[in-house]
């Protein structure tokens, strides 16, 4: 297919401008897509207002070889225009956007998130905030019947969450506190939710992501805004939670996650901090504590669970903030998104369907 699209195209902080691109030429590998949705998320809000972090703006990227401005977009679904003999024209599909080699040591150990060749279509290479996107086909997965696009584009990072629900060690029975409700702290939620019998708690402001949490399954609630050390303490009769996930990046929550965990737990890093933690190193070590972290997910392993686990279709009806048109990604998506006052996810239609 030929031709020339419109896109989302990053050019530096505060500069995402709608263009007329050439509609990409798949490689070997590679089947074109239709994009039905992107999901917009923390981190294309921080390379539009503070970037470029991860996109290879000023250099070429070790892995994908581009450079210069970018198309963005990581969480995309879309319909096969050009397929390949496991996915044929017209199928739809879920992208788990993070490409690996298949060849290191880190994908013979499956731990394709980590691949010594890892990039990100969307971040490092042409993403799928366009009306077309090129990628790889062991990447994409089919929407299951019965799945909405909407639903599906909700894909990818719900495939980040269970990633780091397994990266955390839960056991059934296990005290779990998540800080942070928003779009990655609701999909970890889900994952725990869907993959343990635990005693969930979840931490942040008040207001509708508290709430959604509820609805969604936690059996409690704290605001943000009291003594949450003091509260989670409470709760288990000061021994502490046995796994504190820290999924807000807000200042001072990775050190908190530290002070509630009991001796012996685990906390894992899932949001990325906006300044340097102080961590209080000795009492880690004397307490036995486990820090873990988690980056994107196994394709493999999380994208295809993520599918069925938003067939049930909860997820998409508590998360769905608004699907907006492409030429609104800045004023209606990435704005919000930076700012804060995003409540839900926030989806586009780069072809309007």
């Amino acid at each position: 297919m030929t031709g020339t699209m419109q896109a989302a195209v990053y050019h530096g902080p505060q500069d995402v401008r709608i263009e007329q691109v050439l509609v990409p030429a798949p490689r070997d590998g590679e089947v074109l897509l239709a994009v039905r949705r992107n999901g917009l998320c923390g981190t294309d809000a921080t390379e539009w207002a503070k970037g470029p972090v991860l996109v290879p703006l000023h250099r070429p990227h070790p892995a994908s070889g581009h450079v210069g401005p970018m198309i963005l977009g990581h969480e995309f679904v879309g319909e096969v225009v050009d397929g390949s003999p496991g996915l044929p024209a017209g199928t739809l599909v879920a992208s788990g956007a993070g490409v690996w080699c298949g060849q290191c040591d880190r994908c013979a150990e499956g731990r394709t998130n980590v691949c010594r060749n890892y990039y990100t279509l969307g971040l490092n290479a042409p993403g799928g905030l366009a009306e077309y996107v090129a990628a790889p086909a062991a990447t994409l997965r089919p929407i299951p019947p019965g799945v909405s696009l909407d639903a599906a584009g909700m894909a990818q990072p719900l495939a980040v969450g269970l990633h780091a629900v397994r990266r955390a060690g839960v056991r059934d029975g296990d005290s779990v506190v998540i800080i942070g409700a928003g779009a990655i702290g609701t999909f970890v939620l889900a994952g725990l939710i869907h993959l343990y019998r635990a005693d969930l708690t979840v931490i942040d402001l008040p207001g509708q992501k508290l709430e959604r949490a509820a609805q969604l399954g936690a059996a409690h609630t704290v605001s943000a805004r009291g003594d949450v050390v003091a509260a989670v303490l409470e709760r288990t009769s000061g021994r502490g939670a046995d796994v504190v996930i820290e999924a807000s990046g807000a200042s001072g929550q990775f050190e908190n996650a530290l002070r509630m965990v009991s001796a012996g737990g685990r906390v894992l890093a899932v949001g990325l901090p906006k300044d340097k933690p102080a961590i209080d190193l000795a009492a880690v070590a004397l307490r036995e504590i486990t820090v873990e972290s988690t980056v994107a997910h196994v394709c493999d392993a999380d994208l295809g669970p993520a599918l069925d686990i938003l067939a049930e279709g909860h997820l998409e009806t508590a998360l769905l903030e608004s699907v907006i048109p492409l030429p609104d990604v800045v004023a209606r998506g990435l704005e919000p998104l930076a700012s804060g006052s995003a409540e839900g996810k926030i989806l586009v239609a780069p072809t309007g369907r």
